[in-house]
C-alpha cells in the first residue's frame, strides 16, 4: 500500500502554486544596455536577435519603457570609438565621455532607475583587455588605480552602483577607498567576484568590439585573470575576499552552466547575489526558438527561474524586457 504520494501536490496549478519554492518577478531583472555614439541611431546585434546598440537619446527612450514594465535597473556598456582607445583607459574617466553622458541622461529622465555602469577597461583598450598592459602582461595594481578613477567619475555622473567586471585582485578595496575619499559613501559596488574565462561571451564581445586582439606577446585571451571553468572552490575564495573588501553585491558569471557556483555561494554568504545570464546563453535560446526546437516564452521563464531556485537575488539578462512582458500578462 502506497500512502505517500508526491503527485498529490502536483494535481493542478493552484496546488502547485501553493507549494512552489521559487518565484520569478519583474523586479528581479537588470537589463544590460549597449550604447553607441550619435543621435537617433540604432544598430541590431546580429548574434543577439532583439538586442541593439543605441545612441544616448534612444537609450533613454528604452529605459523609460523598461521602467514602465517594472524593470528598474540597467547595466551600461559603451561601444567606444577606435580613436579614443589606448593602453591607459583614460577615456573611461572622461567627465564628458559617452558613459558619463548616458548616466546623466538616464538619471535625468528616469530618476528612480537604478543605473549600474560596467567598470572595466576592455571597451577602452587598444588590446581588448580588462587591464593595462605592462611588459606583455596585464598589470594588476596599475589597473586597479585606473578602475578607481573610472568608478569615481561614474559616481560623479550619478551612478547608483558601480560594477567592476575586470577580475583584478584587490580592486574592490581600492575602489571602495576611492569612493569613500571622494564622498560617495552611498554608491554601491557590485563585484564580479566569480567571473569565469568562458566561451559564452562571444556575442557580447562582438557587440562592443572588445575581444582581446592578437598583438604579439600580449595574451590572446583573459585566462590569466578570469577564472578557470574547471574550478569551484576557487570561486568561494574569490567571493569571500570581495566580501571582506567591501562589496555590496556579489556577481557570478556566466549563469546557466554555473548554477552549482550560485548554490555554493548562496550557502556561504548572506550578501545579495547577482547572476549574469550571458550573451551566449541568450543567443542559444533565440537560435533554437527561431528554428522551432524550443518554445521561446516557456524556455525564457524556465531558464530565469532556475537562477532564483539556485539562490540568486537578481538576474542580469538580455531577456529582461521580454520576460517582463510575459510576467505582466
Amino acid at each position: 500500500m502506497i500512502y505517500s504520494r508526491n503527485r498529490r501536490l502536483r494535481s493542478n496549478e493552484t496546488v502547485r502554486s501553493l507549494v512552489r519554492e521559487s518565484g520569478l518577478f519583474v523586479n528581479d531583472f537588470v537589463m544590460p544596455v549597449f550604447v553607441m555614439e550619435g543621435e537617433n541611431k540604432e544598430e541590431a546585434i546580429s548574434s543577439m536577435p532583439g538586442i541593439f546598440r543605441r545612441s544616448v537619446d534612444l537609450t533613454v527612450k528604452e529605459c523609460k519603457e523598461l521602467f514602465s514594465l517594472g524593470v528598474k535597473a540597467v547595466n551600461l556598456y559603451m561601444k567606444v570609438s577606435e580613436h579614443l582607445k589606448d593602453n591607459t583607459g583614460k577615456e573611461a574617466w572622461n567627465k564628458d565621455g559617452l558613459m558619463q553622458q548616458t548616466i546623466k541622461a538616464i538619471k535625468n529622465a528616469v530618476p528612480e532607475m537604478v543605473v549600474m555602469p560596467d567598470v572595466a577597461l576592455d571597451p577602452y583598450s587598444i588590446y581588448g583587455h580588462d587591464g593595462i598592459i605592462e611588459n606583455g602582461k596585464i598589470a594588476n595594481d596599475a589597473t586597479n588605480h585606473a578602475l578607481a578613477r573610472m568608478s569615481v567619475s561614474l559616481a560623479e555622473a550619478g551612478a547608483d552602483i558601480v560594477a567592476p567586471s575586470d577580475m583584478m585582485d584587490g580592486r574592490v578595496l581600492v575602489i571602495r577607498e576611492a569612493l569613500e575619499e571622494n564622498g560617495f559613501h552611498d554608491v554601491g559596488i557590485l563585484s564580479y567576484s566569480a567571473k569565469y574565462a568562458s566561451s559564452f561571451y562571444g556575442p557580447f564581445r562582438s557587440a562592443l568590439d572588445s575581444a582581446p586582439r592578437d598583438n604579439g606577446d600580449i595574451p590572446k585571451d583573459k585566462k590569466t585573470y578570469q577564472m578557470d571553468f574547471h574550478n569551484s572552490r576557487e570561486a568561494l575564495n574569490e567571493v569571500l575576499k570581495d566580501v571582506d573588501e567591501g562589496a555590496d553585491i556579489i556577481m557570478i558569471k556566466p549563469g546557466l552552466p554555473y548554477l552549482d557556483i550560485v548554490s555554493k555561494v548562496r550557502e556561504a554568504i548572506d550578501l545579495p547575489i547577482a547572476v549574469y545570464n550571458v550573451s551566449g546563453e541568450y543567443a542559444m535560446v533565440k537560435a533554437a526558438a527561431q528554428n522551432g526546437w524550443l518554445d521561446n516564452d516557456q524556455t525564457i521563464i524556465e531558464s530565469l527561474t532556475c537562477f532564483k531556485r539556485a539562490g540568486a537575488d537578481m538576474i542580469f539578462t538580455y531577456f529582461a524586457k521580454e520576460a517582463a512582458i510575459l510576467l505582466n500578462k
